[in-house]
């Protein structure tokens, strides 16, 4: 089993280079080893994750060494909970872009489907990695299949746009690996458990260096989670990028998210003696600005994509706000409002591309008044018709009665009625009880029935959650009935199976979320308490030993 640790990163990696091998002429089979490379992707996800889960307790971390090397100086892979959600969820965006894709957006373009391999390549690595710079050149890896992405189909906007997509992520990168480089100096070592381990150890002499170092990892880490006001970018360049990868996008943001949980629970936990919560204050304020700024984005919006691209930002907003607190409950209730956000935008963005597509005219022609009181109607230039009593017209002069809606436009209104519930964090979707869980856990600090005071920090969450909320249900509800409700001489689109099967099961997935909301919860928890108590991390880590040659390996 601790060989399926390297499977996310193996199996894409193979994928893209037979792609490739393939050529361009080879499309129906690319998009077949696509798909198919995709999905077992996703299953070895859920295998990772049932198996962490099943070792019982906060230790439930899997270890493995891709070239065999003793811990600190070899890479090391490492599967925890937080790990593997984050996995399940990648796979699960890419499946569902790729799906969207085959009907028509993959043949826009060269080496479509295997820079989607590797882009799940790169945010596999950047999950299962417990080094640091092994985390920036998986940064580097889906960035640069980002790129390329994002430009997929050309364009002046998708070529602007892009241009500054790639500006912004090149200083990140730059940030990053200069932030690497002085924790590197201070520390002498790059593996993050070691590093963790390290930290009481330095003189007080060097903290200031290490404090800067981490602020500066941490800038390059917010910048990539579209943090204010480092965000300008995101809005125009989803909005430009076609379809499935504006959806495939909806995970890049939560990478610098999880980028920041991962090295700040690590380095600067609430147990740590020195370091405890280095820079929580600086997190909480920013996560609130770029959640308020989101929200205003949101109500200003005058197209469904740019209204896509907000959310974004304001579910990145809440979630480095929710860490910022520093308490496990709050990053478990984060977690699971991370997974619901991100698997509604993603089909907010398929739905845009669905709700927005040209239509032909041909209607029939709508009915008209006409001067005969017996039959005071016209079908065409001379035939008139006579309407029963009580008989109902809508503003077109069309009737009523017995229209039948058609199943595309069904199928789209219901979609759109249920992301727009996810959204905006209205009930009984998953979306509300994510932000219930949330406000729950800041409200109630010590638990149900403490006399623990809520801080301005909390009240401000409060108010700006709902405030957010109140602002994408205004503006959903603008969007439906500027789409769906207002009277329009166009019939129903016309909608491909393989179009629709990706948005009903991102549904789907949102809708069993809030099904089996307690299980989930409590894997949120579980995930959350091993994350604010790094010890069984590091020692994991710590203590993972090389396999001696002609020897075969076992489980950690």
């Amino acid at each position: 089993m601790p060989h399926l640790i390297v499977a996310p990163i193996l199996l894409p990696m193979l994928a893209a280079a037979l792609m490739l091998l393939m050529g361009e002429r080879r499309r129906t089979w690319k998009t077949l080893v696509n798909v198919v490379s995709s999905a077992c992707s996703l299953a070895v996800a859920v295998a990772l994750l049932v198996w962490v889960d099943g070792s019982g307790g906060p230790a439930a971390i899997g270890v493995y060494l891709p070239g065999n090397w003793p811990v600190p100086f070899g890479i090391v892979l490492v599967a925890d909970r937080l790990a593997a959600m984050m996995l399940v969820l990648s796979a699960t965006v890419v499946l569902a872009s790729v799906l969207f894709s085959v009907a028509r957006w993959h043949g826009a373009g060269v080496h479509f489907h295997p820079l989607m391999q590797i882009q799940l390549m790169g945010l596999s690595g950047a999950f299962l990695t417990g080094d640091l710079f092994n985390l920036f050149v998986f940064f580097e890896v889906l960035l640069v299949a980002s790129y390329g992405l994002l430009l997929h189909g050309s364009g002046r906007a998708r070529v602007k746009s892009g241009l500054h997509y790639i500006a912004v992520n090149l200083l990140g990168s730059s940030l990053f690996l200069i932030g690497v480089a002085v924790l590197y100096g201070v520390t002498g070592t790059l593996n993050m458990a070691d590093m963790a381990g390290k930290l009481a150890q330095i003189p007080s002499g060097d903290r200031g260096l290490l404090h800067a170092g981490a602020a500066i990892l941490g800038l390059a880490f917010l910048t990539k989670a579209a943090q204010w006001p480092l965000n300008f970018w995101l809005v125009p360049a989803y909005t430009a990028a076609s379809a499935p990868v504006a959806a495939l996008f909806a995970i890049m943001t939560k990478v610098g998210v999880y980028a920041v949980l991962r090295v700040w629970t690590l380095f600067f936990a609430p147990s740590a003696k020195v370091t405890s919560l280095f820079g929580a204050d600086a997190l909480l304020w920013c996560g609130l600005v770029t959640l308020a700024f989101g929200a205003l984005g949101v109500m200003a919006s005058q197209s469904l994509g740019r209204l896509a691209g907000y959310s974004l930002v304001v579910s990145s907003g809440t979630l480095i706000a929710a860490i910022a607190f520093g308490q496990a409950p709050v990053t478990g209730a984060a977690l699971y409002y991370l997974a619901t956000s991100t698997l509604a935008v993603c089909a907010l963005y398929l739905l845009v591309e669905l709700i927005e597509r040209s239509r032909q005219m041909t209607a029939d022609a709508p009915l008209t008044e006409a001067a005969d009181e017996d039959a005071p109607f016209l079908v065409g230039p001379s035939q008139t018709i006579a309407l029963p009593e009580g008989v109902n017209l809508d503003e077109m002069e069309e009737v009523l009665i017995g229209r039948a809606i058609p199943a595309a436009m069904a199928f789209l209104g219901l979609s759109f009625l249920m992301t727009a519930l996810l959204v905006a964090g209205l009930p009984p979707m998953a979306g509300f009880m994510a932000k219930f869980a949330i406000l729950t856990a800041v409200l109630n600090p010590a638990g149900f029935g403490s006399a623990a005071a809520v801080g301005p920090a909390g009240w401000a969450l409060l108010i700006l959650l709902i405030a957010s909320g109140l602002a994408a249900t205004i503006a959903l509800a603008r969007m439906g009935i500027r789409y769906f409700w207002s009277p329009q001489q166009r019939p129903s689109p016309r909608l491909r199976v393989i179009e629709s099967i990706p948005i009903a099961a991102l549904l789907l997935a949102c809708t069993l979320l809030m099904v089996g909301a307690a299980p989930v919860l409590r894997y949120m928890q579980a995930a959350a308490a091993a994350l604010h108590q790094p010890a069984p991390y590091i020692n994991a880590v710590m203590s993972a030993k090389p396999v001696p040659y002609g020897v075969s390996r076992t489980v950690p």
